[in-house]
């Protein structure tokens, strides 16, 4: 380092401290740059896509920490700052190392817990059950892991200062387990927090469940470590804090399986063959590309009727909940159209029923019919109804 020192002493002894410094980082990063893209050529890690992407998403973190030891290093040979410039560049390096270290990690384990996401999403012969239970896990303890390493990184960060040690000291005083369990009734967010954890472990909800919130459908579209993000299927968003699925009940249409059974109903006639609408039914299933071709859950039974209709129930099973509303939709259509077209005296329709009061009355009063009207002869002149008094 002197030598290299000894090209800048024609400057003032600050100035060429300072460009020892500057060099000393570009040398680091040169020296980084040639490593990560040499690296990836090699005869045996060529073909690894691995290798590639680590690379390529952790190179910024190296590169930045390498330059960062480097003018560390050559601080001591900086004899133009004064002593308390050094003392604080000195713990000016060691914060940024330790800084770009804790967030480094957080970049690394992101990167793994992505990696092997994917893994499990492509592999072939797994459930969906499982690979969302694997997402749902890896995603809340992935969040909590980073809040936790977020928090040491800057606490430790902070003891670097005199000055702001008291801070550092604080931030990992409100960190440790004594504080979560004391703040756990006193603050919503470190509730949340133990909420993500056992969310984590019994798994309620897990990604892209199906729930009914507030008489919605909404889909888990996000899993954070605080609040779930719910999302309709007109694109809304239900932003929920998360504690609300271990303190409420809520429906889940896809915990154990993404499988439903959706019913429709039908109001017809009484008049209404029934067995023929079965006969219908069964023909217009097999047309329906969404119909999952399982008979156990297939039904067309009268489940209700009142004085004017009876009420059919249609059930078949959908592979999932988007298969499930399709297919009720296309089934309403198509039975619609056959019902109209083949049996249209099974479509409801009002009846009226003119009774007379006792049995010796007629249907019709003398009260409720017109009198007789005097109608002019043919050719004649109209003046007018001559209206007969009754005999």
């Amino acid at each position: 380092m002197s030598r290299l020192l000894a090209w800048f002493d024609w400057l003032p002894p600050a100035m060429a401290s300072a460009l020892l410094l500057v060099a000393a980082a570009l040398i680091a990063l040169l020296f980084s740059r040639l490593i990560t893209e040499a690296l990836p050529r090699l005869p045996g890690l060529r073909r690894i896509a691995f290798i590639h992407e680590t690379i390529g998403r952790l190179q910024n973190h190296v590169r930045l920490l390498l330059m960062i030891v480097a003018a560390s290093a050559a601080l001591p040979a900086t004899t133009g700052f004064a002593p308390t410039t050094i003392q604080f560049l000195a713990h000016f390096f060691a914060f940024a190392v330790i800084i770009t270290i804790g967030f480094g990690l957080i970049r690394a384990f992101r990167f793994g817990t992505d990696k092997y996401l994917d893994r499990i999403a492509n592999r072939e012969h797994v459930d969906d059950i499982t690979v969302r239970s694997h997402q749902t896990q890896i995603r809340i303890l992935r969040r909590l892991i980073e809040i936790t390493c977020g928090v040491i990184t800057v606490g430790a960060a902070l003891m670097v200062f005199e000055s702001v040690r008291q801070y550092g000291v604080s931030l990992f005083a409100s960190a440790g387990v004594a504080s979560l369990v004391v703040g756990l009734s006193a603050r919503p967010a470190l509730s949340n927090l133990i909420a993500g954890i056992q969310i984590a472990i019994t798994q309620p909800i897990r990604m892209e469940d199906m729930l009914i919130l507030n008489g919605d459908w909404a889909y888990v579209e996000e899993i954070n470590a605080t609040y779930v993000v719910l999302r309709t299927w007109d694109r809304r968003r239900y932003i929920v804090p998360i504690a609300y699925f271990l303190e409420n009940p809520f429906q889940n249409w896809t915990h154990s399986s993404p499988s439903l059974i959706g019913s429709l109903f039908l109001w017809l006639d009484y008049q209404t063959p029934v067995d023929e609408v079965r006969r219908i039914f069964h023909e217009e299933l097999e047309k329906s590309a969404n119909w999952d071709r399982d008979m156990s859950s297939v039904g067309c039974q009268v489940a209700d009727s009142n004085a004017q209709v009876i009420s059919i129930r249609l059930i078949a099973g959908a592979a999932d909940a988007n298969g499930m509303w399709n297919l009720c939709c296309d089934l309403r259509e198509r039975m619609l159209k056959r019902l109209r077209e083949e049996l249209p005296q099974s479509l409801p329709r009002g009846r009226t029923a003119i009774v007379p009061g006792a049995s010796d009355e007629p249907a019709w009063p003398d009260s409720l019919v017109s009198p007789p009207v005097n109608r002019p002869m043919a050719g004649g002149q109209y003046t007018g109804p001559d209206i007969r008094p009754r005999g």
